[in-house]
């Protein structure tokens, strides 16, 4: 496919500029030696344009197009009347800026999603400033650490974090300058009880972990976690990443779990990647509520506004409240379910079930005995006889219509194929997922090399990623 700057040809143009409505100016009064007279911008007409980034749209997976069973990211559809409700000219013009007062409506919206997800998490007060997971996750540990130092707990300094838990717990942790211990699980895939109590001193600050964890796999002992690690004066800290499997089914509150992050993206479908914006809302017990990030949204005579009063507060984490446009579509999605928001999980976790049944056999299952709940990790090993990896297992599925699972993750399963099918999809096509696998497992058999080959159809063929990370090839710059 040609590059914009192969399409070129002088002369070509295809935009439209808006008439100017401002008092003209001379930029090069204003940039110096900055100001470039001729720029290699491209020239195009509009319909190359437009053909371009079309086509360009039609090389990507997304879940508009295709299934993507991305175990650990809850990659479900986002349905289009969030979409419409985000959108409305009310909400999306709204400056960051506007008064209090003339912002009631966006502030009321906002507050109730703040409740519903105090209701639905069974936490004592909820923040929505972070802009994601990762930012809700370092604010919990940042609170953590202020609730410690506002103590005189100047010896915590450690996070026990298991190894099953996300990637990004032990990386905030020691960003936030804690030493990290790292818990081994069982042969069960849960946390193991033993390790847990021998690392448990009154240096550890908290215990990071997620539940249900990366196995797919819930920790039943989650209350006797938080039980010890409270008689000890540390903290629970809970990775909401998985809560697509408890939402409406269970409060992590409840359980003694003193901080979580909500994933707006995940559990509440707004959209995921690309880089953002994001949400990560942030629940607290009441013994880290003092502590939430300034500005909170809060109501008091009749009046929606954003409370700067909290002496102990750990400050700001984002430039403005949120992601508005985020935390609409995750409170319409909210709503769309009502009291019915508890088949969230039901589904999710019925529909990983009845996956997990139609790959039996094909891969090594490493808690055969133990149920999944809304994602499971299977293992390639088998395959290795013939020099056949995860890797190229995922490869071949691009060829056939799907999005690769998670590959190599968690790091206690070998060839690890992490699936997480999430509610949104149909059985047809879980079915349809499994015999594309059930092919891929015969031509190991059979054909191993064009597995080894594959992907073969997509725009670009198989590359070291690692080395295409570190020593991108631009062919086409502005310079």
């Amino acid at each position: 496919m040609e590059l914009l700057f192969e399409l070129s040809s002088k002369g070509r143009r295809g935009y439209r500029l808006p008439t100017l409505d401002v008092e003209e100016v001379n930029l090069k009064d204003y940039l110096g030696s900055y100001y470039r007279e001729e720029l290699k911008f491209p020239e195009v007409s509009e319909l190359d344009a437009v053909r371009h980034y079309t086509q360009l749209s039609k090389l990507n997976y997304a879940i508009d197009t295709t299934f993507v069973p991305l175990g650990s990211c809850s990659m479900k559809y986002n349905p289009r009347i969030n979409e419409e409700l985000s959108n409305l000219q009310g909400f999306k013009e709204l400056h960051p800026m506007t008064p209090e007062e003339y912002s009631q409506g966006t502030l009321m919206l906002m507050y109730q999603l703040k409740e519903l997800l105090k209701e639905i998490g069974g936490f004592h007060e909820v923040s929505l400033q972070p802009a994601a997971g990762a930012q809700g996750e370092l604010l919990g540990l940042i609170m953590i650490l202020a609730y410690h130092r506002d103590r005189g707990n100047t010896h915590k300094n450690r996070v026990l974090v298991p190894d099953t838990s996300h990637g990004t717990n032990p990386a905030t942790a020691s960003l936030c300058g804690f030493e990290v211990i790292t818990v081994r699980s069982n042969s069960k895939g849960e946390l193991d009880w033993e390790d847990f109590k021998g690392k448990l001193d009154d240096r550890v600050a908290c215990l990071m972990i997620t539940n249900p964890n990366t196995l797919g796999i819930f920790e039943n002992n989650i209350r006797r976690v938080a039980q010890v690690l409270h008689e000890r004066d540390a903290l629970l800290y809970m990775d909401g990443a998985n809560m697509n499997a408890l939402v409406g089914m269970a409060q992590p509150g409840k359980w003694g779990v003193d901080v979580m992050h909500f994933n707006l993206h995940k559990t509440f479908s707004t959209p995921h990647g690309g880089g953002g914006p994001g949400g990560g809302a942030v629940g607290v017990s009441e013994k880290l509520e003092p502590y939430l990030p300034v500005p909170h949204v809060s109501f008091k005579d009749g009046k929606y506004y954003l409370d700067w009063n909290r002496p102990k507060s750990v400050g700001k984490v984002l430039a403005f409240y949120g992601h508005v446009g985020v935390i609409l579509r995750a409170l319409a999605y909210i709503l769309s379910y009502g009291k019915n928001i508890d088949l969230v999980a039901k589904h999710a976790v019925l529909n990983a079930r009845y996956l997990r049944k139609l790959l039996e056999g094909l891969f090594l299952d490493p808690y055969p005995e133990v149920p999944c709940m809304h994602e499971f990790v299977l293992s390639a090993q088998n395959l290795l006889r013939y020099d056949i990896k995860a890797m190229d297992v995922a490869k071949a599925l691009l060829d056939m219509g799907f999005y690769a699972p998670t590959v190599y993750f968690p790091l206690t399963v070998r060839e690890a194929l992490m699936i997480e099918p999430t509610e949104t999809e149909s059985p047809q096509t879980l079915v349809s997922f499994a015999r594309a696998l059930r092919k891929i497992v015969q031509k190991a058999e059979k054909e191993p090399q064009e597995l080894r080959d594959s992907p073969r159809t997509t725009p670009v063929r198989r590359i070291k990623e690692a080395e295409a990370n570190r020593k991108p090839v631009f062919r086409a710059s502005l310079a």
